[in-house]
């Protein structure tokens, strides 16, 4: 009797231990089918994106107004609102491309997926987006240049058939003010243009080539792949804050430049002063002190010429409304010796210095860095 009651709570035990290890299974199994069909969700997200941002940039590069119209829900007042914002970027882009006398070959973006947050038959996503534009001169189509642009997205998707289109989007736009881009073609600019050649960049000085480096290593979401699209995160990111350029310019001077910090140029405990996070006061202090001085300002039409003497490592200063208001960094030169440049907000990686500020109210000041 004793013998059978202790293999009956033997039996008992067994089965108890059976029935949570059946339990603890089941929940593993559960958590993975989960995790997997999350994954596999984002998965389908991410190349829904992806072919939404490649028909889209083949609408741009084609000006085919019908290829982008059927991205949008133009029934929305946000989605139609975004539909018109492309529509006068790809009007801004072929005025520029028209008179710079330059032709788009290729637009391609890498779509980042952020995060996603389901919203009733569709999704809620933030997006970081790095677009590479190709380009040629109409007179010498074999020699090829590139710049990219990177941004950051906000933007609501809604199931529609088969595919998702957009019913709200919000970013930075870099061509933000070119939108109403001026009739600015003539034959003086193009032959300006066209005319130029690019010059030997090998002698620059060790201080202005660091510099250089700094802002390509820097260049945030148009950034090359292989440095992540990242800022450096040593430094505080502005660009809630009124924006990021100057003190990216700042950072490039100080840590690429080897420009010593001072009393009124200065960045310590994760702030900047004035001098060093402010457009108009940093360029201001540079002129000011010494550090920098003015090789042309003016319109467009007035310093295109102009342009040509700068040099990777000299700065722009973009001025709207009688303020200084952005910071651009020189870089490097295109085939014709065209200004390339880098900068925050948005990000530019190597774009020429004009695109996306190609407004008669704009005031360039072109500026000689003293290293």
């Amino acid at each position: 009797m004793i013998v059978f009651i202790k293999l009956k709570k033997l039996k008992i035990f067994f089965l108890v231990i059976i029935i949570i290890l059946s339990c603890l299974l089941v929940v593993h199994l559960l958590n993975n089918f989960s995790k997997s069909s999350t994954t596999f969700a984002n998965k389908d997200l991410d190349t829904e994106l992806q072919e939404i941002f490649n028909t889209r940039n083949q609408a741009l590069l084609e000006k085919n107004i019908d290829i982008l119209s059927d991205l949008y829900n133009k029934e929305v007042r946000n989605g139609l609102w975004a539909y018109e914002h492309e529509l006068k970027k790809m009007e801004c882009l072929k005025k520029w491309s028209d008179r710079q006398s330059v032709q788009f070959k290729r637009i391609d973006s890498e779509v980042i997926l952020r995060n996603a947050k389901k919203k009733e038959d569709g999704y809620s996503v933030n997006l970081l987006v790095s677009t590479e534009y190709e380009y040629v001169y109409k007179d010498d189509i074999n020699t090829s240049n590139s710049f990219r642009i990177g941004t950051y997205h906000s933007l609501d998707l809604i199931k529609n058939k088969d595919k998702y289109i957009i019913t709200r989007e919000w970013y930075t736009d870099p061509f933000a003010d070119s939108l109403h881009l001026d009739e600015m073609e003539s034959k003086e600019i193009k032959d300006i243009i066209l005319s130029g050649k690019p010059k030997d960049l090998s002698d620059l000085s060790e201080r202005r080539k660091k510099a250089v480096e700094y802002a390509y290593k820097y260049s945030g979401a148009a950034n090359l792949p292989k440095y992540g699209f990242q800022y450096n995160s040593e430094y505080r990111n502005y660009n809630n804050e009124g924006g990021d350029c100057t003190n990216f310019a700042s950072q490039v001077f100080y840590e690429g430049g080897d420009f010593e910090k001072n009393y009124t140029w200065n960045y310590k405990k994760g702030s900047g002063s004035k001098a060093w996070v402010n457009a108009q006061a940093f360029h201001n202090y540079m002129i000011y002190s010494g550090r920098a001085s003015i090789i042309a300002e003016g319109s467009y039409n007035e310093v295109l010429k102009h342009s040509y003497e700068l040099l990777p490592g000299d700065y722009i200063a973009y001025k709207k409304k009688g303020k200084v208001d952005h910071i651009s960094i020189v870089t490097d030169i295109d085939s014709k010796g065209y200004s390339l440049v880098n900068s925050h907000n948005s990000d530019r990686h190597r774009v020429p210095w004009d695109l996306g500020w190609n407004n008669k109210d704009i005031i360039f000041h072109l500026v000689r860095v003293h290293y």
